[in-house]
């Protein structure tokens, strides 16, 4: 029935361009405002932002695996580039996870953003609206203007409202993205032209560069190429040592969004491009072998380190690596519980990492250090606020019940199925995550309360509950209800493993594009077209036929 009224009023037409351009437009208010009702113009919008969001949850159809609320202008026509927006059921929650981890930052920083509020505020818009692009970006092209896009705002971000080494920080997190993305941009254009030589017309349109044939030697060059860029992004080790540097220089809210949905961008890449597009190539045994060692050296090591960090903030930074090890393991087991795994690991990561830089940075304002032995009995003090970190906490170990243990699981039971050893290595860090986030947990909130400055820490005020208790309440359901988040899924998920296992080595014969027209190409090595002289002399009206790759 809300689907019903929902499609009544148009809503699939509009939505997705809002959800891009009211925060832009929101960026303007907040410039416009006064500094000291900057942040309640642009938490405000954000909500609204976030609650129009909400209506993709009724509006998607759980029984299609492909492209909903499709809309699609033509921006660029001689390069072949257009405006086209829609989502499936993998961008469906990482597009909600950004406009809800949005609206909870800003409100989050209202103690945090003293210097210059017009401007953060401003910046945080413009970094959802890039973000939600990426997610819902159907042309290649826009996808890769959006994707540079969100480097701006965080790189200001980090920069000017950071700690003591931000613009170290700022500088090391644009290098090692912008270099990664520069690889993926040449892959690209090798895809784009590729396309044009067989077409006849340029495109970059996502639905037309899945039906370019190529080989398996261009499959894997190109694999290599955005691999590259996505791993940065992630991060996957070795190339995540930009992480622990930005995080901990960054504010409370970018710390947020950085932890909630930037590192997401990366996955996401590896599901709706490396799969998709060079399926051969991500079923390599090379290529598997490599990315799911990567993910374990990920998970195994990063725990490691994160026992022995003396800044709580630090130690949350490394596991992010950890957690986000699990979503590449899943995804590279290339099975149904494994891309399903990995996908709710992203979404719970962004809840708990969240919601754990969040207490981080309410203790900080309270305390104004970060260290763990600075702290201690803090349960005597602020129950509340013990409370909420302790269920954080136990959310991001993966305690059964919570929406971390449902992602995991999957994540290692889908590798289980194809590649036992790595999942049986993997599951270690589920124990080593409790090593390094039990201790961390026992000397803030439960050992003695011997400092003077612990005991006048004050609890969770009226705004950091409503901050909290969604965050909370999330981690709950989704742990004890997965159901209507996996039914969302699946068919897209599906539909991207029968593309893989599909893939020949050889090639395909035929283009079928956006359109529904088609282009039938003959491999170079073929004597004649691929068209029966007997049965039709000349090509279909809407085919053409072209001799060579």
């Amino acid at each position: 029935m809300i689907n019903s009224m929902l499609e009544s009023i148009g809503y699939t037409g509009w939505i997705l361009h809002a959800l891009i351009w009211m925060p832009i437009l929101g960026m303007g208010l907040v410039l416009w405002a006064e500094e000291e009702t900057a942040k309640h113009v642009a938490f405000w919008w954000s909500a609204v932002v976030f609650v129009l969001s909400l209506g993709l949850w009724w509006a998607f159809d759980p029984s299609e695996a492909g492209m909903q609320m499709v809309s699609q202008t033509s921006w660029i026509a001689s390069w072949g580039v257009s405006y086209s927006l829609g989502i499936d059921g993998i961008s469906l929650f990482m597009v909600m996870l950004t406009t809800f981890s949005s609206s909870i930052a800003i409100l989050g920083s209202f103690n945090y953003i003293k210097v210059r509020p017009r401007a953060f505020y401003s910046l945080m818009l413009l970094l959802e609206a890039g973000v939600v692009g990426v997610f819902s970006a159907t042309d290649v092209f826009l996808f890769y203007v959006f994707f540079e896009l969100t480097l701006v705002p965080m790189y200001f971000i980090v920069g000017v409202w950071g700690g003591e080494r931000r613009i170290y920080a700022a500088i090391k997190f644009f290098l090692y993205t912008a270099f990664g993305s520069l690889l993926m941009l040449v892959g690209i254009l090798y895809l784009f032209y590729k396309a044009k030589t067989l077409l006849g017309f340029p495109t970059f349109a996502y639905a037309d560069l899945l039906q370019v044939p190529l080989t398996g030697t261009e499959q894997l060059w190109l694999f290599a190429a955005f691999a590259l860029a996505f791993s940065v992004k992630v991060p996957v080790f070795p190339f995540h040592t930009w992480l622990p540097d930005a995080h901990v220089e960054a504010p409370t809210p970018g710390s947020v969004i950085l932890a909630a949905v930037l590192l997401k961008m990366g996955t996401y890449g590896f599901l709706r491009f490396l799969l998709p597009l060079f399926p051969v190539a991500a079923q390599h045994p090379t290529v598997v072998t490599t990315m799911l060692v990567l993910a374990v050296i990920g998970i195994l090591y990063t725990a490691w380190v994160a026992a022995v960090q003396p800044d709580a903030k630090k130690l949350v930074a490394y596991t992010s690596v950890a957690h986000m090890g699990f979503v590449v393991l899943g995804i590279f087991a290339l099975t149904v519980n494994g891309l399903q795994g990995g996908l709710v690991v992203m979404i719970s990561h962004g809840i708990s990492t969240g919601a754990l830089f969040l207490l981080l940075g309410m203790l900080y304002e309270r305390r104004h250090t970060r260290q763990i032995a600075d702290f201690g009995g803090i349960a005597r003090v602020a129950p509340l606020l013990t409370s909420a970190f302790v269920l954080t906490a136990l959310a991001s170990i993966g305690l059964p019940g919570t929406s971390g243990f449902v992602g995991e699981f999957l994540a290692l039971l889908g590798a289980f199925e194809t590649h036992r050893v790595f999942a049986v290595i993997a599951s270690l860090g589920v124990i080593f995550a409790a090593y390094y986030m039990l201790p961390m947990v026992q000397k803030v909130f439960f050992n003695a309360l011997d400092k003077p400055e612990n005991r006048e820490i004050e609890d969770l005020s009226r705004r950091e509950m409503v901050i909290l208790a969604p965050l909370c309440a999330l981690m709950i359901w989704i742990g004890w209800n997965p159901t209507p988040i996996l039914t969302r899924m699946e068919p897209t998920v599906r539909a991207v493993l029968e593309r893989v296992e599909a893939a020949a080595p050889s090639g395909q014969t035929s283009i079928t594009l956006e359109d529904g027209s088609q282009v039938v190409i003959a491999p170079a090595d073929a004597q004649a077209p691929l068209v029966d002289p007997e049965l039709n002399d000349d090509p279909p009206d809407d085919a053409a036929v072209i001799d060579g790759e």
